[in-house]
């Protein structure tokens, strides 16, 4: 145990060896203007978010429409700032969804022998179906809505998160201090708290950055395709799907979000990656 705990870095140490590789600092660099620039979107973007103003419609990139504007003469800097905002919440959001519902699942599934069965089952029974298509027909189940989008995600991004907490805890369950704190009649739930969880940490975080990407990309699809939130509301995957329309005379209203989700995806995953090789054993050493 002192071996493994002299091996173990510390917060700092974790934080500047993370920190070191330039991937993930580009990627948490990113993460963070596009977070900021979301955040501050009222008091940043020139114009409301839907403004119309017919005279200027599909302008091109210019001093006062930086991404130009759309077929309604809205700005396109604006929706894409507002965009990233619902894009943003939705992938907190699923997060959040699928830890409660992947972890309890998983705790449950690894704690409990037989209860181990059918849950597996469950689980692997709604991976066996793409994302997109689960959560199209979650979405058209339940009805297209901001929250019916977060709840349809979280749905179908929970299995991924449980069957990673349940392999750990197949393993963790057996330990010797898992053993002795059920021979002082510790009970249960204190067992699965502060003796299981506890050391799940680590891939439950890398795993919520991926889904955190996942998210973001599949909330993007189903506003692309019409079964997301209302129209009304900018989100990256609308402001792509009216400018197909245009490609060729306005490649603007597809390129600017475009390469938002491309910058806000692939930082999510280089920050991911990085917490993968950093709380990996096995990897760290290549740090």
């Amino acid at each position: 145990m002192a071996a493994v705990a002299a091996d173990a870095p510390t917060r700092g140490q974790a934080l500047r060896q993370l920190l070191r590789r330039r991937t993930v600092l580009i990627g948490i660099l990113i993460l963070l203007v596009i977070a900021t620039a979301a955040i501050l979107a009222p008091w940043i973007a020139p114009f409301p978010p839907n403004r119309l103003s017919i005279v200027n419609r599909l302008k091109p990139p210019s001093a006062t429409y930086w991404f130009g504007t759309d077929e309604f003469g809205r700005d396109g800097f604006t929706r894409t700032l507002y965009a990233g905002r619902l894009s943003l919440l939705v992938g907190i959001c699923v997060v959040v969804f699928a830890c409660v519902v992947g972890i309890t699942l998983g705790l449950v599934a690894g704690f409990f022998r037989r209860l181990d069965t059918p849950i597996a089952r469950i689980i692997d029974a709604m991976m066996a179906f793409p994302d997109i298509l689960l959560a199209i027909a979650l979405v058209a189940a339940l009805g297209p809505s901001l929250a019916t989008v977060i709840v349809a995600l979280g749905i179908v991004y929970a299995p991924r998160l449980a069957r990673v907490v349940r392999a750990s805890t197949l393993v963790i369950r057996e330990l010797p201090y898992v053993e002795a704190a059920r021979a002082l009649g510790v009970p249960t739930w204190r067992i699965m708290t502060r003796h299981v969880l506890r050391n799940l940490v680590s891939p439950i975080l890398v795993q919520g950055t991926f889904i955190f990407a996942y998210a973001m990309l599949a909330e993007a699809g189903l506003s692309f395709l019409g079964v997301g939130v209302s129209p009304e509301i900018p989100t990256w995957g609308t402001m792509i799907a009216a400018g197909r329309q245009y490609v060729g005379q306005a490649d603007w209203m597809t390129l600017f979000p475009g390469i938002a989700i491309v910058l806000s995806v692939l930082s999510l995953q280089l920050v991911g990656d990085g917490l993968r090789d950093l709380l990996d054993p096995r990897l760290r050493k290549d740090l």
